[in-house]
């Protein structure tokens, strides 16, 4: 969840900042603000299981809640997520992280799993805002920050505070749950804080779109690709779409599974898992830059589907927690590595002055991967297992890897 093109990007115009801090202080604050709001969004997932202990809900019901997010996600990248480039960064920044400080106080004062979907709904809606946006952003204001710099540095850093924040939210809820007192309470409470704190320090960062001195029509999401290039556009949204429904699973049913299937309860444990495959995600992505695109798609599809496959050898005998998060590591990895060539590919295809609605169109394709498999996973388990249905999982990703994978890197080789 980083942006890497392989070619330099144009340097927006210089231009000074109007009001706040300087361009270089800006993109360090950005970039926290973006770490604590990817961070809330995976909050609540070493929680799922004492809301289940509490309230007696089934997995399916921890899959709608989850999958309320992603649909969250889903409609605001279609319906806004485009317009940092037309309306401004900040102005689309500040309201999305006003949409994760509301979801934190329904989360604090609406408790029931009625409460708990719309929270995760807002959530989802603030990140589909944010997401794409941000990203942009940073990038931006790194090179205004440094001028003549290319464009890694802002990409490197937005893409740990995308996939950190995942992993960071989780193993901070998790320490908290196991050690602090009320544990469905004092996460909440200390990300809240964060919130506030983050939008507070985005309001002092200085814009840094072109916006055009007549605002166009609204519309809807759209992706500006050349005909030609399209079948490499949805390939790279393919192996997107699989990057994420891996990092879905860990962020949704993961800790269900290792307290249920693994009998270890420990909520820190939980988090751990999330962290440490977060974590692995953000290594690949700076381990692989020397790599080429086409090696990068290559490298990725193959610790994916090592890892996904090490994740089903637990599921279907007693297995162990070391290699549950051995399969973690694995798929974390190819899931970042795949991640990072798909936003790489797109970035390619796309103009500079239609980043935004690149990104949030990958981003799009991305969270209904986040989605669909993990819901499906929920409905499955209706009728089956949990092991069985995310033996069935793990078949369907291995396989859309491949589909997407294989053509994608034969066509970077011909390019």
């Amino acid at each position: 969840m980083t942006v890497i093109s392989p070619a330099r990007s144009p340097r927006p115009a210089l231009v000074p900042a109007r009001r706040g801090v300087s361009h270089g202080s800006g993109f360090w604050i950005a970039s926290a603000a973006f770490l604590i709001v990817m961070a809330y969004s995976t909050v609540p997932t070493p929680l799922w299981s004492l809301y289940q202990q509490r309230d007696g809900f089934s997995t399916f019901a921890v899959t709608i809640a989850f999958a309320a997010y992603a649909v969250g996600v889903v409609i605001s990248l279609f319906l806004a997520g485009h317009l940092g480039d037309t309306l401004g960064r900040r102005r689309l920044l500040l309201p999305a992280i006003g949409l994760e400080i509301v979801s934190a106080v329904i989360f604090l004062a609406w408790t029931a799993l009625p409460g708990l979907i719309v929270a995760r709904v807002i959530s989802g809606l603030g990140i589909g805002m944010l997401t794409a946006t941000v990203t942009a952003h940073i990038i931006d204001l790194h090179l205004r920050a440094r001028p003549g710099a290319g464009p890694v540095r802002g990409q490197l850093v937005s893409g740990a505070a995308n996939l950190g924040g995942f992993g960071f939210g989780a193993l901070v809820s998790g320490v908290l749950a196991r050690w602090a007192p009320a544990p469905l309470v004092t996460p909440m409470v200390v990300f809240l804080v964060l919130l506030v704190v983050a939008f507070a320090g985005v309001a002092l960062v200085p814009e840094t779109a072109d916006v055009p001195a007549t605002r166009p029509a609204y519309r809807p999401q759209r992706v500006r690709v050349p005909q030609a290039a399209r079948g490499r556009f949805f390939l790279a949204g393919g192996i997107a779409f699989a990057a994420f429904s891996v990092l879905g699973l860990f962020t949704s049913l993961a800790p269900i599974f290792v307290a249920g299937q693994l009998h270890i309860t420990s909520r820190a444990v939980a988090g751990a898992v999330v962290f440490v495959t977060f974590g692995s995600a953000v290594v690949a992505q700076i381990a692989v830059r020397p790599l080429s695109l086409r090696a990068q798609v290559a490298l990725g599809a193959l610790l994916l589907v090592l890892g996904i496959g090490a994740l089903t050898a637990v599921v279907l005998t007693t297995g162990s927690i070391v290699f549950f998060l051995a399969g973690g590591v694995l798929s974390g990895a190819g899931a970042g590595t795949l991640f990072k060539a798909a936003l790489a590919v797109a970035g390619s295809l796309a103009q500079p002055s239609h980043r935004g609605e690149v990104l949030a169109g990958i981003f799009l394709l991305g969270y209904i991967g986040l989605t669909v498999p993990v819901v499906g996973i929920g409905v499955a388990t209706l009728s089956v297992s949990l092991a069985t249905a995310l033996t069935g999982f793990a078949v369907v990703i291995i396989a859309l890897t491949l589909l997407a994978a294989v053509p994608l890197a034969a066509a970077l080789r011909r390019a």
